[in-house]
């Protein structure tokens, strides 16, 4: 006997694995559009993976919410120097972050929501520019 949490993480899987399904796509591709008109980040009614958020420890109550974030993918920009210096020095090629994305969306939701910790996150949804997290945050 499988249990209903089971099944929902089967079904999200299969709908983000599969490509040839056009009415998964189209919803999907439908979401990111709208995702991306959105603010970097954003509290969400419900949380798009019930069974994700609700093994983190989200429960539909006043002490938990659900948080989607916006991060850029890819390593961040550098300025170049103004000042001049050899290619070499500039600094700029190579620059990456020591944190992983899923750690910058959980870094920017605890800023923005100060009186939460965070409880946990996963990823919902990502294009070519960007990935969403959803951050479950509990209140202390």
């Amino acid at each position: 006997m499988v249990s209903i949490s089971r099944l929902k993480s089967r079904s999200w899987k299969a709908m983000v694995g599969i490509r040839g399904n056009t009415a998964y796509v189209a919803a999907y591709r439908n979401r990111l559009a709208s995702w991306r008109k959105q603010n970097t980040i954003v509290r969400v009614d419900k949380p798009t993976r019930i069974e994700r958020a609700r093994s983190l420890g989200f429960k539909e109550n006043n002490k938990s919410i659900v948080v989607r974030v916006r991060v850029r993918k890819g390593n961040p920009y550098k300025l170049r120097p103004k000042a001049g210096r050899r290619p070499k020095r500039m600094g700029v090629k190579q620059w990456t972050y020591k944190l992983s994305d899923k750690r910058i969306a959980e870094g920017r939701a605890r800023a923005k929501y100060s009186n939460m910790r965070v409880s946990g996150s996963y990823l919902v949804g990502e294009d070519g520019l960007y990935k969403w997290y959803e951050v479950v945050l509990l209140r202390d």
